[in-house]
């Protein structure tokens, strides 16, 4: 009687047996940073018995499209690693009051944190930067060598880049002479080059302006002549987001306008196969900035284990674990104490260690213009109907004029929509 007594209780988790929480992570991953995170999360169960993470790992498109609506419905995970900071900020759970250390969280990633504020917010600590990231160029420098054409030197505009590249395609036979993600973060780096301003003196947004009409003309001139292809812009529609990694990754194209979250996967995947390198960001009429931007990990409101989840967020921010995982994953730091000493990126070959350099050196370039769009809670919203209206263009579908009629339409009535909820 007595066994079976303690077999019962044993079923029940009963006696010695710890009670266990379980934590879910939506996750989604450029590179090999969901292996890093893995790695991490085992540890931390290891140190913490009784608590176990489960690491959903999804596609970077689930993140944008699906997540939002999980957290609108109120059955998001415990915790989410979000590029749309601004967008989901009102779903982030402010982890201040369980934190042991909140002014860790001020001095090395205050910053970042009043990208994931709402508006009026000043104090909330709802995760931390897994990355820093900085739009900017690859370019395959086997391909000008091969082509015997000299590349344009750090301060080469826009315009000279594409002559450039046009050239090297040419004579190599490549399809692609410039790629640009259709991505608003990548055509803003090129439009905020030429002047765009984006917001009013109340600091209401402001998108057609002169320097974004000529950056919008640049990229619609290149789809007539050649520079850029329509197979990668008109191959999707609406606010859909289009990579050009694979084709980059096989040496179709000469130049390609991506970012630093990049680096670790061209520096897996193409190996020797050709040389690539990073290089600064096109200048023009205004300046030579690229846009930042970056994913953070983030506690959503919903959770029932606040405590839980601020002691792993703790530990994934702490010095030590992060530094690691920026390192691991070859990602520019966004935490500030670790940027100030600078990381050895000891698994980079000497091409990944090259364009770290280049990036981490180009965010002294950021133009103020790009910091502010970048924190501004809407820009989603921005950078959706930009992509949308200027892809109808592009595909033939509108004229650039009512493209830029739409695009401010579009802006002002999905921010009412917004502010209205």
């Amino acid at each position: 009687m007595l066994l079976g007594c303690a077999l019962f209780a044993v079923s029940l988790g009963i006696g010695n047996a710890q009670a266990q929480t379980t934590l879910r992570m939506t996750w989604y991953s450029d590179g090999n940073e969901g292996e890093v995170m893995s790695d991490l999360l085992r540890r931390f169960e290891g140190q913490n018995k009784d608590i176990k993470i489960v690491l959903d790992q999804v596609p970077f498109k689930a993140i944008n499209e699906n997540l939002p609506v999980q957290l609108a419905a109120g059955q998001g995970p415990d915790l989410a690693r979000v590029a749309d900071l601004g967008g989901v900020a009102r779903y982030m759970l402010d982890l201040r009051p369980h934190l042991k250390d909140p002014a860790y969280f001020e001095t090395n990633f205050g910053p970042f944190l009043e990208w994931m504020r709402v508006p009026g917010e000043t104090t909330s600590i709802p995760g931390f930067m897994t990355q820093l990231t900085l739009t900017g160029p690859f370019v395959n420098k086997t391909l000008f060598e091969q082509a015997n054409v000299p590349m344009p030197g750090p301060k080469a505009t826009w315009e000279e880049w594409a002559k450039a590249a046009k050239d090297v395609a040419a004579k190599v036979q490549a399809p692609f002479p410039i790629a640009i993600d259709r991505s608003g973060h990548r055509f803003f780096s090129l439009a905020i080059t030429q002047g765009a301003k984006l917001f009013n003196e109340k600091g209401e947004p402001a998108i057609v302006d002169e320097g974004f009409k000529r950056g919008a003309q640049i990229v619609f001139d290149w789809h007539k002549n050649g520079v850029m292809s329509k197979e990668l812009w008109g191959s999707v529609a609406g606010t859909a987001y289009r990579g050009a990694n694979d084709e980059f990754k096989n040496a179709q194209v000469v130049m390609y306008e991506s970012g630093s979250w990049q680096i670790g996967q061209f520096d897996k995947t193409i190996g020797d196969a050709f040389d690539w390198v990073a290089v600064p960001t096109p200048c023009g009429p205004a300046n030579c900035s690229g846009m930042p931007g970056g994913a953070a990990l983030v506690a959503i409101k919903t959770t029932q284990h606040p405590k839980e989840v601020a002691r792993l967020m703790e530990y994934l921010a702490s010095e030590q674990v992060a530094a690691e995982f920026y390192d691991r994953s070859l990602f520019v730091p966004g935490h500030m104490g670790i940027a100030k000493k600078g990381l050895e990126y000891k698994s980079a070959s000497p091409q990944g260690k090259a364009a770290l350099k280049v990036f981490n050196e180009g965010v002294s370039q950021l133009s103020p213009v790009a910091n502010k769009l970048q924190g501004y809670v809407h820009n989603r919203v921005i950078f959706n109907a930009v992509i949308s209206r200027l892809g109808q263009a592009i595909a033939g579908e509108a004229s650039l004029d009512e493209a830029y009629q739409r695009i401010e339409s579009d802006v002002q009535q999905q921010i009412a929509e917004r502010t209205k909820q």
